[in-house]
């Protein structure tokens, strides 16, 4: 048979939850009908009021005959509280007393004007609770745990270090773009120093030894006109080639 019929395989058998129960003084301050009023917001819970009680049911999990199997109900008396939970065969009891108080906790934190536990015992149970959850972790636990937080640390630094270097390789990258664009610009400026045919400088050297007594240094010549000094002397080889001018010794 299968499980959609509602019946297990015959090696199969239904492990039912254990159960606890947690008892507390406390003392009925308003009434009711108004706690019941006020937790109405919460829809985790099932209530039911009577004359001298309220009653909370969270369900958490149905067996697979939907029948309530992992559940807390909670009822407040006039001078007590009942906490009546299952705890699920593959859980651990101490965790789960734990999560019942803190749900406790919760639900008494929006009645305080209504309702008060008593709280010697309400944190005598905490404690406990506490004190057998943290007894019960075992060395490879705490290891477990030491490491996770070592790495955690770790974690956080790498991610200021990757924030810092994100912001670094911005700033660089807008310095390269500058460069870049900085490198371009020369190279416009150098093309335009070359541009210069070798008649128009052949002329300009001419020019210049008529009005320097027939001398000419090559960086103030190239200074003058914008012409890198290897180009001038090109120039100038190039003239005493053709016979244009003479060197003097």
């Amino acid at each position: 048979m299968s499980q959609e019929s509602g019946i297990l395989p015959a090696d199969q058998t239904i492990v039912e939850p254990k159960t606890d129960e947690i008892a507390i003084k406390g003392r009925l301050l308003g009434d009711f009908a108004s706690m019941e009023a006020r937790l109405s917001s919460l829809q985790l819970f099932i209530s039911k009021t009577t004359a001298d009680s309220l009653t909370l049911a969270m369900i958490e999990s149905r067996d697979i005959q939907k029948r309530p199997f992992l559940f807390l109900i909670m009822t407040f008396e006039k001078e007590r509280i009942s906490l009546k939970y299952t705890i699920a065969p593959d859980s651990s009891p101490k965790m789960r007393r734990v999560f019942v108080l803190k749900t406790l906790l919760s639900v008494l934190s929006l009645v305080t004007d209504l309702y008060s536990a008593d709280n010697a015992e309400l944190f005598q149970n905490a404690d406990s609770a506490i004190d057998d959850l943290l007894n019960s972790m075992t060395q490879s636990y705490s290891t477990l745990f030491n490491n996770y937080d070592s790495l955690f640390n770790e974690y956080r630094e790498l991610k200021r270090l990757n924030l810092e270097l994100t912001s670094s390789n911005k700033n660089l990258s807008v310095q390269a773009t500058q460069i870049s664009e900085e490198n371009a610009k020369l190279k416009e400026r150098l093309g335009g120093l070359e541009s210069y045919s070798d008649e128009s400088l052949m002329v300009m050297v001419q020019e210049w030894l008529e009005s320097h007594d027939s001398t000419i240094d090559v960086n103030e010549f190239g200074s003058t006109y914008k012409i890198i000094p290897p180009r001038v002397e090109q120039i100038l080889n190039k003239m005493v080639s053709l016979g244009y001018i003479e060197l003097k010794g």
